[in-house]
């Protein structure tokens, strides 16, 4: 009988060990717990400083001060903020399988956690509208996406989000209707995104669907537009813009498809399965819907390589800093 307590106590253990209703959790080996801290933290860091360089770059030069960029700034902010004070507690929880840090930390976790990939997810829509403009509309462009309209682009994308995740979350709107089952398996030190039918399908078409679906029909068509100008261009004899059309023409096929396959792999399992996990009793495994998040939060980490090292402007900026001659 001893052996056996031993044995369960080796395998199995409790959150806080001594509160009555603590969670349990499932013990790792020490090397694959290390081997999860060490690949979180990296992609914390990489997430904080290659979002820390994008606002550091478009802060310092003033050439780079336009309404794009202002923009890309935003976006970097939100990324940087979703590494800062989102990430680590979620690695703790994903790690040790325990929330430590108290129930009203929970909640504004929870609303953090949903507010900055959505905020980060609209930042991206109001860029490609941005792009759009400036290749299908470039007569009008300066006078339709100016620094008001993208400050005010910016606004919604901030304030939308902060809205609809702390209103989702403190609001109790993702459990309305599934009470019983949240208190059936409450306990002390569980902190999981539980979303509800109805919720499940509010936060995957209001907060990643349509602004994805506008993303995806403005770079189909940008990419349209952009293959009739270089067919234009091509009608010109001259070797040289026929050649120059040419690299543009597959530098933005393969930007385009970067940019939205990127966005689809980092959030489309996400989304499936917070919409689906209620209809099928909330049987998705925990390792498993953890793992998703974490894709999503790769876009955060993505989002400074291709809307930064991509940009003509960013590299040449970067290398002058490199280079000392910031200065001089």
């Amino acid at each position: 009988m001893a052996v056996n307590s031993l044995l369960q106590f080796r395998h199995f253990q409790y959150c806080f060990e001594h509160i009555n209703g603590s969670c349990s959790r499932s013990l790792r080996p020490a090397l694959i717990n290390g081997a999860m801290y060490i690949f979180m933290s990296a992609t914390i860091l990489i997430t904080l400083c290659g979002n820390l360089i994008v606002i550091f770059v478009i802060s310092l030069f003033r050439q780079l001060h336009s309404p794009t960029n202002f923009l890309i700034l935003s976006l970097a902010c939100v990324d940087f903020l979703l590494g800062a004070v989102v990430m680590p507690y979620s690695m703790v929880r994903s790690v040790e399988a325990c929330w430590y840090f108290g129930e009203l930390f929970c909640k504004i976790h929870s609303s953090t956690e949903i507010m900055m990939p959505i905020a980060s997810v609209f930042h991206l829509c109001f860029i490609s509208i941005d792009r759009y403009y400036a290749v299908c509309d470039p007569l009008r462009y300066k006078t339709k996406i100016t620094t008001s309209v993208v400050a005010l682009f910016i606004a919604c994308s901030w304030l939308y989000a902060m809205c609809f995740a702390f209103g989702v979350v403190f609001l109790n709107v993702r459990v309305a209707g599934i009470e019983d089952y949240i208190l059936l398996n409450a306990c002390v030190g569980n902190c999981g995104l539980i979303f509800n039918k109805q919720s499940g399908v509010l936060v995957a078409v209001f907060g990643n669907v349509i602004p994805g679906a506008i993303m995806m029909l403005l770079y189909v068509k940008i990419f349209s537009v952009a293959k009739k100008q270089v067919r234009l261009l091509n009608k010109i004899p001259c070797n040289s813009k026929k050649q120059k059309s040419q690299e543009s023409e597959n530098k933005a096929a393969k930007t385009l498809a970067i940019v939205m396959g990127v966005f689809l792999i980092c959030w489309s399992p996400f989304m499936t399965v917070i919409v689906i996990d209620p209809f099928v009793g909330f049987t998705t495994p925990h390792v498993l819907f953890d793992a998703l998040g974490w894709l999503v939060y790769f876009n955060s980490t993505f989002n400074p390589v291709i809307y930064g090292l991509f940009f003509p402007w960013f590299r040449k900026a970067l290398k002058i800093i490199l280079r000392g001659k910031l200065f001089t």
